[in-house]
């Protein structure tokens, strides 16, 4: 095993073929996404992570799965949550019955039981970590953010993004705030397009960025944005080591993991390769790298290309492994046992959660 397994992959079916066994078993694979696409069911994906479990027993089993319109798993059983403008919406509906603090308390409870609902749910099925929650402030100018957010007011987002954070806890699943240290007010979609953020530090900071100062000791891994910040850096924020070591390290205090989106987005196309994109991230400070949707092309060559490049560039001293990232890394397992899904269902905190959804 590697000093440093910083490679998150996915796999492009159903059931695990040969190249994935092989892929999964690479001492830089320290993680493995699912897609909507790798879903049948509860019981068929749970006889995966089984299998990538008796491959690598501490590989970490993430998800994109936030509520909304980003919920890869939908069927079979799973709450369809609310998308988290939702709870934004519910703080604003305060004093009724002439009752000041009601909508926001409310609001708060409904997070928190987003968040257990959430985490459990996936955590039965062998889910171990999903990219949540969405710390962007909303603009009202980006697509790809919309209804992903909580509020435009930075105060209102941290709040609920905290009550989140606790229900994650509290299913035993740690979190991953994003986009670092904002996507909610470039225009353009990072996934197809560069996206650019034209404003100063001080704005950034003074706004966007500040739930992630506030709640730097209560982060478990931050997501950063794909978004090129030009008054900052010339780089986007995953490949800056001025955003990554100087500001959320240093000026903010953080000391969690670090993962990089997905290095075949179109955001991430200024570092070249996904194996250059992922050199960068690694030197500017990511603990982990995601590359997604990679599987499918060309029988999975681009991850073969990373994992391989990374070993070479390893050897050339190009990028260190660092033990550091690797505890990161580890940090993010569950420390206790899932609730199995029957049990779940008579769980009396689960119960009860539901009931407080919006």
């Amino acid at each position: 095993m590697s000093l440093h397994a910083p490679v998150i992959l996915d796999i492009a079916g159903t059931e695990l073929n040969a190249d994935d066994r092989r892929r999964v078993a690479h001492p830089l694979t320290g993680g493995l996404i699912f897609f909507t696409r790798n879903w049948v069911g509860r019981s068929q994906i749970t006889d995966i992570v089984a299998e990538l479990k008796s491959i690598r027993p501490d590989l970490l089993i993430t998800i994109d799965h936030e509520g909304g319109r980003v919920q890869r798993f939908r069927t079979d059983g799973f709450t369809h949550l609310p998308a988290m403008r939702r709870l934004g919406e519910l703080w604003m509906d305060d004093g009724r019955k002439g009752v000041p603090g009601t909508g926001a308390m409310r609001a708060v409870d409904a997070a928190t039981s987003a968040g257990y609902v959430l985490g459990a749910e996936l955590r039965a099925c062998g889910i171990e970590l999903s990219y949540t929650p969405v710390l962007d402030l909303d603009h009202g100018r980006s697509e790809v953010v919309g209804n992903r957010a909580f509020h435009r007011d930075p105060r209102v987002v941290t709040v609920l993004g905290q009550s989140l954070m606790l229900g994650l806890r509290q299913a035993g699943m740690a979190n991953c705030a994003k986009h670092f240290p904002a996507h909610g007010y470039a225009v353009a979609d990072s996934h197809v397009a560069r996206a650019v953020d034209e404003r100063s530090l001080t704005q950034i900071l003074a706004e966007d960025a500040q739930p992630y100062d506030w709640l730097a000791s209560g982060i478990s891994c931050v997501m950063p944005a794909h978004v090129t910040f030009p008054k900052v850096d010339e780089w986007p924020a995953g490949f800056s080591a001025r955003w990554l070591k100087d500001i959320l390290r240093t000026r903010m205090g953080y000391a969690g993991a670090i993962v990089c989106d997905d290095l075949s987005m179109e955001g991430a196309r200024i570092a070249g390769s996904a194996l250059d994109g992922g050199l960068k991230a690694l030197n500017a400070g990511c603990d982990l790298l995601l590359l997604c949707n990679q599987s499918k092309v060309d029988g999975g060559r681009p991850v073969d290309e990373l994992l391989d490049g990374l070993q070479a560039a390893l050897e050339r001293g190009q990028w260190q492994a660092d033990p550091m990232s690797e505890q990161r890394r580890l940090d993010l397992l569950p420390q206790s046992a899932p609730l199995t899904w029957d049990e779940l269902m008579r769980d009396a905190r689960y119960q009860r959660a539901l009931e407080r959804l919006p």
